[in-house]
């Protein structure tokens, strides 16, 4: 592939401010991609080929916003990583109503309407793909965890009738499921619960940001075009 033909790639990825949004926002970036990030809040990432916009991805209108940038300053689209995603390990009876939904409003509303904002402008480039983020916590039926887990199992049934509506686009969709990765997102709970989440993996060990970017690598790979529908558990989980 010419050097022109790599510098034309263009990605969206959601939450990309820190962890694994992070990792792959950089890493892409130094493989020549053009990347628009986005998350809450602002971003100290600096790059000639990286556009930061602070939206939650929940929004509507902020979201279509994104993506008319993407439209005006890099003219095409041909990836949507959607990464930003929130967690509460609750026992449900103490989980409140506001706790749900702003895990749906996040995990799913947010997923779909980058799905759905991403694919308009795929339909440009005749083709695309979109890599959303399940969660071994719903194969595993992890307590503690009900709405989070339901919230990706929503995703996971977005991303495989997403496969089917878009295949005549030549959009793939999948979902990549890591196992417990170091972020803010596990740092806050209690080390016996994660090790006892780890210890019901097949491979006992936490996850790695490169363990998680492989999948996602694995996924835009022109190779893997027959790709899609499927979700990805690390770890052995499934």
């Amino acid at each position: 592939m010419s050097d022109d033909a790599i510098n034309s790639r263009v990605m969206v990825i959601s939450g990309a401010r820190k962890g694994i949004g992070r990792f792959l926002t950089e890493r892409y970036l130094d493989a020549g991609w053009r990347i628009m990030g986005c998350s809450r809040g602002a971003s100290d990432l600096e790059h000639p080929h990286y556009r930061h916009v602070c939206i939650d991805v929940a929004d509507d209108s902020g979201v279509r916003g994104l993506f008319a940038n993407v439209r005006s300053e890099f003219g095409r689209l041909d990836v949507v990583i959607n990464n930003a995603g929130i967690a509460s390990m609750n026992h449900s009876l103490l989980t409140p109503a506001s706790t749900v939904q702003s895990i749906l409003a996040t995990n799913v509303m947010g997923t779909f309407l980058f799905c759905r904002e991403g694919a308009k402008l795929m339909r440009g480039v005749k083709g695309g793909r979109i890599v959303n983020f399940a969660t071994v916590a719903t194969p595993l039926q992890l307590e503690g965890e009900a709405i989070y887990a339901a919230s990706k199992a929503a995703v996971l049934s977005l991303t495989q009738i997403l496969a089917h509506e878009l295949a005549s686009m030549n959009i793939t969709v999948n979902a990549v499921g890591p196992t417990p990765v170091r972020t803010d997102l596990t740092r806050a709970v209690p080390s016996s619960k994660m090790d006892a989440l780890i210890a019901r993996q097949a491979v006992k060990r936490w996850g790695e940001f490169e363990d998680v970017a492989n999948v996602v690598d694995f996924y835009l790979k022109p190779e893997s075009s027959f790709i899609t529908g499927q979700v990805l558990y690390l770890g052995g989980v499934s």
